[in-house]
């Protein structure tokens, strides 16, 4: 691989790399060793078993890894560029030896309609095939975050349910698990018909006591003293029947 060829790969591999939104991302050492093991797979191209392929062939087909492209579109251009003609399985087989190691991103099956008609709309209009695969990149990273959104809201809707769900059971004299109803700053929950109160501490602590119900605040002895609710919950296990 020349200087030139070798100097172009390493900053596109920094330039994917970099366009991370997470600075936790970029600062994870297992990512840097993935990125590390990238560059030093890059520059030892000439040593690769895929003969057909230089750098920016491999540049291009790992940039479009996440996006839908027809391959015989994609083996068009690709065949238009310096090198030896590719086949379409070729195309294919490269593409899935990507798209078979870990570190490598993977498409997901329902922005692939998306996609297509995206590059339909933009192939129909003359854009080039390179500057389609960054358009439908942006285009992927947009789902994905709203995805993302959305399923931490899901995430959080359910757990409101579970919350509500819990305190509508401490309320009726139900067993629950540890629950925190609104206006009352300890958690509560309810074993074997008896009420046990959790409050926390300064030193990071959580004092367990039994009361007679959530409106009860009462401080007496304590039944304990714990690092967690975890842990709580094992000695209730006990006391709830002692």
């Amino acid at each position: 691989m020349r200087d030139d060829e070798r100097i172009w790969a390493v900053r596109k591999l920094l330039d994917e790399y970099v366009r991370s939104p997470s600075l936790r991302h970029v600062r994870d050492p297992e990512s840097i060793a993935r990125l590390s093991r990238d560059i030093v797979n890059r520059l030892d191209g000439g040593n690769s078993i895929w003969r057909k392929w230089d750098a920016k062939r491999e540049a291009l087909v790992r940039s479009a890894l996440p996006c839908w492209i027809p391959i015989e579109d994609m083996q068009g251009f690709l065949n238009r560029m310096p090198g030896p003609q590719l086949t379409r399985v070729d195309v294919e087989q490269r593409l899935r030896a990507f798209e078979e190691e870990e570190y490598f991103e993977h498409r997901n099956q329902a922005f692939e309609k998306g996609c297509l008609t995206i590059y339909r709309r933009e192939k129909a209009k003359g854009t080039e095939l390179t500057a389609i695969v960054g358009l439908l990149r942006d285009y992927v990273q947009e789902l994905e975050d709203r995805t993302r959104v959305e399923e931490r809201e899901r995430y959080r809707e359910i757990q409101n349910q579970k919350r509500l769900r819990r305190g509508q059971l401490l309320a009726s004299g139900a067993d629950c698990n540890w629950s925190q109803i609104e206006g009352f700053p300890n958690w509560h929950c309810r074993k074997n018909g008896r009420t046990y109160r959790l409050s926390p501490s300064k030193n990071g602590k959580w004092t367990l006591q039994e009361v007679s119900g959530v409106q009860d605040t009462h401080v007496g002895f304590p039944l304990g003293i714990y690092s967690s609710r975890r842990e709580a919950t094992k000695a209730i296990r006990t006391l709830a029947y002692a």
